[in-house]
């Protein structure tokens, strides 16, 4: 085996046969789905209290019209100060004061009392019940025959659902949806891009501290050494987003189809064949995401844009992170010099998470074809169904980009690794670069 293949294999099995990395791989995933589904969790088992608030009506047109839940009663109170010793006898939770001109007023403005936290639920539905009162008995001051009739004959309940020209009716993915998925294979990306970047500065720190590189580049030149590492641990975040994407569509073809209804299945499958009847379809949203889940094609995809840009972006990333480790001493010497690595990937996925409602503007077509922000913004614009060129452009550029960065980084690195005792700082690193 060749010195290059000798340190990959080293760099790749020292790492792949820690228990930690096991650890990671396969419970990522199920974190990842526990995270998914915690909102659902927290809502069902974070049942709020039942409380029960006073109402003193001094207009007399509110009250009759408040209706009670399984969360709140809405009692009658004569006045305020019966209100106030209903509560500290612990028979109330609060009391509301309604004045007497909220039929008059354009913008009353009512006192809520409770003891403790006002929970944002009661607020908002006391709101919409009062606003559609008052609104209902400014309309039958107007004197209109039949008024009930035609307001709820008026009533409409308006459903969008997003279909693409340009795509087929079960390739189309909502707004949401892709939002939701770009995002998060944006933060993937972001995530092993700076965990593993900073892993390569990090190894090349302690052993230029071990003096181990001095010996090592005896047997083999420093760009053998650099490339080896990256490679390396490059094929530890590649072996880890395969193993993902292997649970990923395991759980696709097998797992979720298994505990969905079959009628959602028949849905799903009419969806793709392009046979649905949208009208029959009462929430197209779950249905189109089920779509995407239960779709091991698209999820194989997803993770192939996400390898060739996981695999471009780290190696662009790891090159510079691998120059910084080799210019400095210690970990705190590298903070000043990373930081004009980490504000391009900060960039990235500041803007990775603000495009979503406009995946093919200006600024987002441009910032992911720029090698420095591409993986990240890129990523997150690939779901939403973007022309199929502007994928592989930025992959090409990509890629062309950490060819002159492993260029520039193998020139720094061969002079840093033999250097002691002094901070570097940026003119430094692009001087020894021009050394011959």
């Amino acid at each position: 085996m060749s010195n290059l293949g000798l340190i990959i294999q080293r760099e790749y099995m020292e790492r792949v046969r820690k228990k930690s990395f096991l650890i990671t791989t396969i419970l990522m995933p199920v974190l990842m789905i526990i995270l998914m589904g915690a909102p659902a969790l927290i809502m069902m088992y974070n049942t709020p209290e039942h409380n029960v608030i006073g109402v003193v009506d001094k207009s007399g047109i509110v009250l009759p019209h408040l209706e009670s839940n399984e969360l709140y009663d809405f009692i009658p109170l004569e006045g305020e100060k019966t209100a106030q010793g209903e509560v500290d006898n612990g028979k109330i939770n609060g009391f509301l004061i309604i004045p007497e001109d909220i039929g008059s007023s354009p913008s009353p403005v009512l006192n809520l009392y409770m003891e403790g936290a006002i929970p944002i639920e009661l607020q908002s539905s006391l709101s919409s019940q009062i606003n559609n009162t008052i609104e209902t008995q400014k309309l039958l001051s107007y004197n209109i025959q039949n008024l009930p009739e035609i307001m709820e004959n008026v009533k409409t309940d308006v459903k969008i659902n997003e279909i693409r020209l340009d795509k087929e009716e079960g390739e189309s993915l909502e707004s949401s949806l892709s939002f939701i998925i770009g995002i998060f294979m944006s933060f993937l990306l972001y995530m092993f891009i700076l965990m593993y970047g900073q892993m390569v500065m990090t190894s090349i720190i302690e052993e230029k501290n071990n003096r181990v590189l001095e010996l090592v580049v005896s047997s083999v030149t420093p760009n053998q050494l650099m490339l080896g590492k990256i490679t390396g641990i490059g094929l530890v975040a590649v072996t880890q987003i395969v193993i993902w994407g292997a649970i990923m569509s395991f759980i696709s073809t097998l797992a979720l189809p298994a505990f969905l209804p079959e009628e959602a299945m028949t849905q799903i499958t009419q969806m793709r064949a392009g046979s649905l009847d949208m009208s029959q379809i009462d929430d197209y949203s779950t249905l189109s995401a089920l779509n995407v889940l239960t779709n091991v094609g698209f999820i194989i995809q997803l993770f192939f844009w996400l390898i060739l840009f996981l695999v471009g972006g780290f190696l662009l990333y790891a090159a510079m992170f691998a120059a910084v480790g080799s210019a400095v001493d210690n970990i705190q010497d590298a903070s000043q010099l990373q930081s004009f690595i980490l504000i391009p990937i900060i960039i990235a996925i500041i803007v990775s998470t603000s495009i979503g409602n406009a995946p093919n503007s200006t600024l987002a077509v441009w910032l992911s074809m720029i090698p420095f922000t591409s993986p990240m913004v890129m990523m997150s614009r690939i779901p939403a169904g973007i022309d199929a060129w502007q994928p592989w452009v930025s992959v090409v550029i990509l890629y062309a980009s950490f060819i002159f960065m492993v260029w520039f980084a193998g020139k720094v690195y061969r002079i840093g690794i033999f250097m002691y005792g002094k901070k570097p700082n940026v003119k430094d690193l692009i001087k020894w670069a021009r050394y011959k």
